[in-house]
């Protein structure tokens, strides 16, 4: 099992930037991709981006060249730097890792973009 833990929310003005953090924790070596999620209240979560193992990424065309994700494998943390950010990214951004047929999720940390 992996523990994932998200931090780096809050509020910005629209066009402003913050960069969430995903801590991760366990079965770390296990890992064959980590993503970011969000979730709007009666919306279903919509993935945002993934990472693979091997470093490749891949960003939903809603953030694409706005958003990147990345990686630090010596602090176990994956990266959502947000950039230009708009009102309709506000969310709950949810951290998620993939092993196998097994997929962990964090607790979410919230994203309020004013405009």
């Amino acid at each position: 099992q992996v523990k994932l833990v998200e931090s780096g929310g809050g509020l910005v003005q629209a066009g402003g930037s913050l960069r969430l953090s995903c801590a991760a924790s366990g079965s770390i070596s296990a890992i064959n991709a980590m993503g970011w999620y969000r979730q709007t209240p009666g919306k279903q979560r919509e993935w945002v981006a993934t990472i693979t193992r091997a470093g490749s990424t891949n960003h939903a065309d809603s953030v694409k060249g706005r958003f990147t994700i990345s990686r630090d494998n010596a602090k176990n943390t994956v990266y959502l730097q947000m950039n230009r950010l708009k009102p309709e990214d506000t969310a709950v951004y949810y951290c998620n890792s993939v092993v196998l047929s097994r997929t962990d999720w964090g607790q979410g940390t919230q994203v309020t973009v004013s405009s």
